[in-house]
């Protein structure tokens, strides 16, 4: 016979409210990051720390990645393709509002798009946007998007964070109070430590579990461990200590996911400098790298080895790391012959993810053993953007690239390694307007082999992504296929 709870004993009425408390608190989130965003518009920076953020979660596209890199659709419920390529319609979903209440329409498409492509756009990857010739409103569910030729990837392009859809009305404000279509809302940024959000009531979608979500930044690999460790969060997507994994698997508390990315790990060159604008200082310098040292050392031995700009795990990847295999002896002859038989000096600026701090110092006294003396400094994201990324004014930099299929830097000269080869571009070029998949596989692997003959820059590592997280959670992304910490379909199994 059950009985009120006033007939329980004190103790056993005491953990009995306790228990209800604690499922009552399991609607909430708090997930850690290693990196905090320098503002909150995906549209206007090269910060894969923004759409770790508010990827899917605050923001949304008119395509969107599943966590396979499938494309599927997002504010387009659907699209219909001429028969030439050149013209995409897009029926947008219905009853679909900004955060703000605003209503969200094809008008704030074609600005967004538009904002993109404009002459004074600040996005980062504004040749998203360069093929599009006309945006043009039908009705207010209805998009036309002209393209000057076709292209095979528009709809994939579509799905990056730099192409979410973003209304008029809030721009001004969008680096600190972002206003998107998501399943979440901003709440509050507090610099420096965190970030809130709330489930959105108004969602057109299916409402995500959790009630409130908040974003901690843990930059140093060792605070990580012990707010994990110690349960103040709940989980920490990208974790940066790998020499802690073995504990945490080991602990029943914990899950522990290992996950590919699209994050081609490389030592940027920066070919306006004149060392690097030489092949053969690129080739000896490449030759001076033992990759696996580093996959040991910095990650311990979690990544997977790359000779080009290209993911293992696509299917269209060629392995080339043979033709910069480690062989230090090579680089030496490479440098006399290049004139620098005593080495030279350069600056190798880091930022602040532990792949590049720990592998940075690798890579100095790899470098230095063949005559390449480093002057290290270690960068915040804001200053690595501003003087490295924007500014070019480095010699020697490390940097995980998370974009998806981006092979295509390669192609603009103005990017912040500054690789100019006509040749490549004209292959990339081709590669946009042709739409056979055989034809296109081809080009690919062609444009992988092009760079890595080239030496473009040195290729490290496939970056590997570990999530520590609490056991009874589900949900959350194990794989990469964009820069995203996706909580829509996350929620507590207990």
């Amino acid at each position: 016979m059950s009985r009120p709870m006033s007939y329980l004993a004190p103790a056993a009425a005491a953990m009995l409210l306790s228990a209800q408390a604690l499922m009552a608190q399991q609607t909430d989130l708090t997930i850690a990051l290693q990196l905090e965003p320098p503002h909150l518009d995906p549209t206007s920076a090269a910060a894969g720390a923004i759409d770790s953020v508010l990827y899917s979660n605050v923001f949304e596209g008119l395509t969107r990645f599943t966590e396979t890199g499938e494309v599927v659709p997002g504010l387009a419920e659907s699209w219909e393709i001429s028969d030439d390529g050149l013209t995409y319609t897009f029926r947008l979903r219905d009853g679909v509002t900004f955060h703000d209440g605003s209503t969200m329409d094809a008008e704030d498409v074609k600005f967004s798009l538009d904002r993109a492509r404009g002459e004074d756009s600040l996005n980062a990857q504004k040749a998203l946007f360069e093929g599009i010739a006309e945006v043009t409103v039908v009705d207010p569910l209805t998009v036309e998007v002209t393209l000057s030729e076709p292209d095979g990837t528009f709809l994939f392009n579509m799905a990056w964070g730099d192409a979410v859809i973003v209304a008029p009305e809030s721009i001004e404000g969008i680096q600190q109070t972002p206003v998107g279509t998501g399943p979440f809302t901003f709440e509050r940024w507090v610099t420096g430590d965190r970030i809130e959000m709330g489930r959105n009531a108004d969602y057109w979608g299916a409402a995500p579990a959790l009630e409130a979500v908040t974003f901690r930044f843990i930059s140093d690999p060792t605070a990580a461990f012990a707010a994990m460790m110690a349960q103040d969060i709940d989980a920490f997507a990208g974790f940066p200590a790998p020499e802690n994994l073995a504990m945490f698997e080991a602990d029943p508390r914990f899950q522990v996911l290992v996950g590919s990315t699209e994050g081609e790990t490389i030592l940027a060159m920066n070919h306006g400098d004149a060392h690097f604008s030489d092949p053969k200082v690129r080739e000896a310098l490449s030759h001076a790298i033992d990759r696996q040292a580093i996959i040991d050392g910095a990650m311990f031995g979690y990544g997977t080895p790359v000779g080009t700009h290209f993911a293992p795990h696509n299917p269209d990847y060629v392995d080339l790391t043979e033709l910069s295999s480690y062989d230090p002896e090579l680089a030496k002859t490479l440098l006399a012959d290049a004139g620098y038989p005593e080495g030279f000096t350069t600056t190798l600026k880091l930022p602040p993810p532990s792949y590049a701090r720990r592998g940075g110092e690798i890579i100095a006294a790899q470098l230095r053993e063949v005559g390449i003396e480093t002057q290290i400094t270690n960068l915040e994201w804001a200053q690595w953007l501003e003087e490295v990324f924007r500014g070019k004014d480095f010699g020697l930099t490390i940097v995980s690239h998370t974009e998806p299929f981006d092979i295509g830097i390669y192609a603009r000269p103005d990017y912040y390694f500054q690789y100019d080869n006509a040749a490549f571009q004209e292959l990339m070029s081709t590669l946009t307007g042709t739409t056979d998949p055989a034809a296109r596989s081809e080009l690919i692997q062609q444009a992988q082999t092009m760079i890595a003959e080239d030496h473009v820059n040195a290729y490290l590592f496939q970056l590997a992504f570990p999530t520590v997280a609490d056991a009874r959670l589900e949900g959350l992304w194990q794989n990469q296929p964009t820069q995203a910490t996706d909580l829509t379909g996350v929620r507590w199994t207990e």
